[in-house]
């Protein structure tokens, strides 16, 4: 039988989180003990799912709530999310206005593949999360990416997401809190980008996953509270505010001037029945999270910025590194400026020298191999001990 030949949409499929991970591995059948500041899943390190929802879990199990859910969601997650909506300032959802799904990535995945044709486009920031980038190839969508400024607390370049848009460009997408800078936008931002994606009758993909987790007594503005005119889908989910990612819990809310998204949203629930439905069970644990005790967030919050500061802190300290201060989810972007002039050899180097597991910037689409992502959720010990050996392998290698 001759060699079967893969698809030519995955050839240039990647996801750099989950690929140094490969080498790690090996390392650690060799006994080596890794520092792990690669990979944002809270409950690798010391951060519990609240028991309350755990509970409600559960219960669903044991009341034999184990079939398929409704294509769309659980009717009582499906309302709370409308109502968490009116409290975070977003008007006018209800429950028909929400899609579940296996996680904010399968969203993400119905929504772009329910609007874009192939060979038309969507704006993705620079750096950006890599399933954006996945999903383009999937659909056999040219890339079309926007720069964000580090030295403006990486928000994003307005005048280059202008001159990115031509006439196959769909939607824009704005991931806030970012991932992988820690970037939060301010609301003069937002309103900006509303005033482009009106202007050029565009979607906005507003990725707000992380929008509970912030330092700083900063404050998240949802881009669809201020946006009447502009079609929005918000994707959120309980993952990470909720510290549940393996639950793959997530939601799409469509929002703003209902005449101009009603075919779009009706195509992307079209789409989400031909998959039956999103994980049954788990979906229960939606009313309990959002209505229920919000304790963990707040201790959380003041944990990971403890972590924060210690990451900015030392960072900034080494020579050879620099860092912008992260306002939210728990990413940090740091710029390192060595005698190693690629970011994968980087990584790679201080994996084999120092058992320091990171991820390489151009994984997330960074254009300059200058820079990679680090997680602080790791205890302070594990952190200190990381940018310790850091420091050690800046100045062996100088």
């Amino acid at each position: 039988m001759k060699k079967i030949e893969p698809a030519k949409r995955v050839e240039n499929v990647t996801y750099a989180i989950r690929d140094v991970v490969v080498e790690a591995k090996k390392l650690k059948a060799q006994g080596k003990k890794i520092l792990h500041l690669n990979i944002g899943d809270p409950n690798v390190y010391d951060f519990v799912t609240p028991q309350h929802m755990v509970d409600a879990v559960k219960d669903a199990m044991q009341k034999n709530l184990n079939g398929y859910a409704d294509s769309a969601g659980v009717d009582e997650a499906r309302q709370s999310i409308a109502k968490e909506c009116e409290k975070t300032g977003i008007k006018n959802v209800t429950a028909n206005d929400v899609l579940l799904a296996n996680g904010v990535s399968e969203g993400i995945d119905l929504a772009l593949t329910s609007l874009v044709n192939s060979g038309e486009n969507f704006l993705t920031p620079l750096p950006g999360y890599p399933v954006y980038l996945a999903i383009a190839h999937k659909l056999g969508c040219p890339l079309n990416q926007y720069m964000t400024l580090e030295e403006n607390d990486w928000h994003p370049d307005l005048d280059d997401m202008r001159s990115k848009i031509n006439d196959g460009t769909r939607a824009i997408v704005v991931i806030n809190p970012n991932n992988p800078t820690g970037s939060l936008y301010s609301k003069k931002t937002l309103e900006e980008i509303i005033d482009i994606a009106n202007e050029h009758d565009l979607v906005i993909f507003a990725d707000e996953i992380y929008n509970k987790i912030l330092f700083d007594g900063e404050k998240h503005v949802p881009i669809a509270s201020i946006s009447d005119d502009v079609p929005v889908v918000t994707l959120g989910g309980l993952s990470k505010n909720y510290l549940v990612p393996g639950w793959r819990v997530g939601w799409n809310i469509f929002t703003g001037n209902n005449k101009a998204r009603e075919d779009f949203q009706e195509a992307t629930f079209r789409l989400a029945r031909s998959r039956l439905s999103s994980v049954g069970p788990f979906q229960y644990a939606v009313k309990p999270a959002l209505e229920g005790p919000q304790d963990h967030i707040t201790d959380m919050n003041k944990r990971l910025q403890e972590r924060r500061d210690l990451l900015y802190k030392r960072l900034n300290e080494i020579e050879g590194f620099s860092c912008t201060k992260p306002k939210g989810a728990f990413y940090a972007f740091p710029k390192f400026d060595l005698p190693i002039d690629d970011d994968k050899k980087f990584i790679y180097d201080i994996l084999y020298k120092k058992q320091i597991l990171a991820v390489f910037g151009t994984g997330f689409g960074y254009p300059k191999p200058d820079h990679f992502r680090l997680v602080f959720l790791p205890p302070m010990d594990v952190l200190e001990e990381s940018f310790n050996k850091m420091e050690e392998y800046a100045k062996e290698i100088k």
